[in-house]
């Protein structure tokens, strides 16, 4: 059964205070990680892949830094 306990690493996933397409890339990555703390159990393993995921959401939001802006 999954432990409920809440990884601190979870709150390097807030995107809100990004802009787009920064929030929206950075979103994607949020929710895997959330999806992926509910189900797997507490362990040493979800915690390298909560950290490898939160180097692929890094990688992902410095790649959206090259989209087009719609405001410009």
């Amino acid at each position: 059964m999954p432990d409920q306990t809440t990884p601190p690493i979870l709150r390097y996933f807030e995107y809100a205070h990004l802009p787009e397409p920064l929030l929206s890339t950075s979103r994607n990555f949020s929710v895997l990680a959330h999806q992926l703390a509910a189900i797997l159990p507490a362990c040493e393993e979800r915690d390298v892949a909560l950290r490898k995921l939160l180097e692929a959401k890094d990688a992902g939001v410095r790649a959206a830094l090259d989209l087009p802006r719609l405001d410009g």
